[in-house]
């Protein structure tokens, strides 16, 4: 796919039909995250991926769809039993199945990679867009990939643009570009803590 089309004097974020910001979160109900706001709003990431790169990071991109692709078919089997992902994957497992599950254990740790890598790069004015995804790569995806794999999303650290032209897809004011987008990740990283606290609890093992 082709990058977004930035509308003038908007970001990326405005391209998203999804921001992680907006997402539901049940605060009294153990923070559980409403699943079709959620799968959207993940959805809407991945044409970050095509502003990056949309060869070399097709295979990044692809891993995060395929994963959520299986959360919405467990969605659409059971929707009564899914609107919360915290609820999706309890009833799942309740079934003795987990393809839902294990394909939100995936698509958790590449939104963290992704998080990780774009935070740290919006925090350092001159990290380039490789080093911050390398860095990134190591304490995520890494060390779960197997010798196969590990060369393919080598490649697309290695194929990042400089983080001059990068920026300047994402929209005609720097600043803005950064301040959204620091929002936005803040947003994601919050969703995503909360995920990884349940995803490590018995109640979702299998």
């Amino acid at each position: 796919m082709s990058a977004p089309t930035i509308p003038p004097g908007g970001t990326i974020v405005d391209t998203f039909k999804q921001s992680f910001v907006n997402v539901p979160i049940d605060a009294d109900n153990d923070n559980a995250i409403a699943t079709t706001e959620f799968l959207d709003a993940a959805e809407s990431l991945t044409s970050i991926f095509d502003v990056l790169g949309g060869v070399a990071f097709s295979p990044v991109k692809n891993d995060l769809l395929g994963n959520i692709k299986k959360l919405r078919e467990r969605q659409l089997a059971a929707p009564d039993a899914s609107k919360t992902i915290q609820d999706l994957v309890k009833n799942e497992l309740a079934t003795k199945k987990h393809t839902a599950t294990e394909g939100l254990v995936w698509l958790v740790r590449g939104l963290e990679f992704t998080c990780i890598a774009l935070s740290s790069n919006v925090a350092k004015d001159t990290e380039e867009l490789s080093d911050s995804f390398r860095a990134a790569y190591g304490t995520t995806l890494k060390p779960h990939h197997s010798f196969v794999v590990k060369p393919i999303f080598s490649a697309a650290m290695s194929a990042c643009p400089y983080r001059k032209t990068f920026y300047e897809k994402l929209g005609s004011d720097p600043e803005k570009v950064r301040s959204e987008l620091r929002t936005y990740l803040q947003g994601l990283d919050k969703i995503v803590a909360i995920l990884k606290g349940f995803l490590d609890r018995k109640e979702s093992k299998w």
